[in-house]
């Protein structure tokens, strides 16, 4: 028997007494093994790296981790146009800075969603991950970074994932409508959702968001969501597993979060985002 042989079986036969005690789990993998059933059936495998979480620390890391606006363009379902110009990176705190910017009535051509005409009263900042968000068979994906978002009615900044071909998935990471709420969503149809809505502290100070999804049964994805390293909910987003997913980070206005918006220049700020995955093997 060699060494590696050898030392399997040790662990084996330690793990047969006392499983809780010596399955060496990395702390993110947790997600995936909360069924006890399940936790001698699975081992980490190494973790992937989608987003650094440096990627705002210099123009180059941007480029290679980030697109400005949304994938489809400029507009979406709000009063805000989405500009480059209005997404500024400061390297030296690793952050990212968007400002909505008030603009002068009828400046602006209207925007055409869902059938509806959409005036534009701000220029604001959007950006997308090059890369597409899956949770494939067996898969653990975690987005993490800390936000400091605007709650006055007519602001309407989030962090959110939506499908790539079709629609749903959508799963909002974290979102706030104006409310002086952070909302996290999962958008199963547009009449099956779960959401939950808690208070936001402190909304001119930085809070830590982390999101947890993971294949639960080769179909549907679970989902937990953190704030400041609290669980504060958990969903399911029935389907989800295997279907590609856009990342956004976006400061919408008006739209769902109520009207008139703010006159004044209003910012939104990212840091330190990043998105990780690993598989896990029976």
């Amino acid at each position: 028997m060699n060494a590696r042989s050898s030392l399997i079986l040790i662990l084996l036969l330690a793990c047969h007494g006392h499983a809780a005690a010596v399955v060496a789990t990395p702390v993110q993998s947790l997600p995936v093994l909360e069924n006890a059933a399940n936790i001698e059936a699975f081992e980490a495998a190494p973790t992937t790296t989608i987003i650094p979480n440096n990627s705002f620390s210099s123009q180059s890391a941007f480029d290679a981790s980030w697109a400005y606006n949304y994938p489809w363009g400029t507009d979406h379902n709000g009063a805000a146009r989405m500009d480059k110009s209005q997404s500024k990176l400061d390297p030296a705190s690793n952050t990212l800075t968007m400002t909505a910017k008030r603009v002068a009535d009828g400046s602006q051509k209207p925007a055409k969603q869902g059938g509806k005409t959409i005036a534009i009263h701000y220029l604001a900042g959007t950006i997308n991950a090059r890369q597409h968000i899956t949770v494939g068979k067996g898969t653990t994906v975690e987005l993490a970074g800390e936000f400091k978002a605007p709650v006055a009615r007519g602001t309407w900044p989030a962090f959110w994932l939506t499908a790539v071909d079709g629609w749903p998935p959508e799963v909002d990471l974290a979102e706030w409508k104006g409310s002086g709420k952070i909302s996290f969503n999962t958008f199963n149809t547009s009449s099956q959702v779960a959401a939950k809505d808690v208070a936001y502290p402190s909304p001119n100070e930085f809070h830590a968001i982390r999101t947890v999804l993971w294949d639960e049964n080769g179909s549907d994805v679970g989902v937990k969501f953190y704030m400041d390293g609290k669980l504060v909910t958990t969903q399911v987003g029935r389907g989800f597993t295997g279907k590609a997913m856009y990342l956004i980070l976006d400061l919408q206005m008006e739209g769902s979060s109520g009207s008139p918006g703010p006159t004044s220049d209003t910012e939104y700020a990212a840091r330190g985002v990043s998105v990780i995955s690993y598989k896990t093997e029976k």
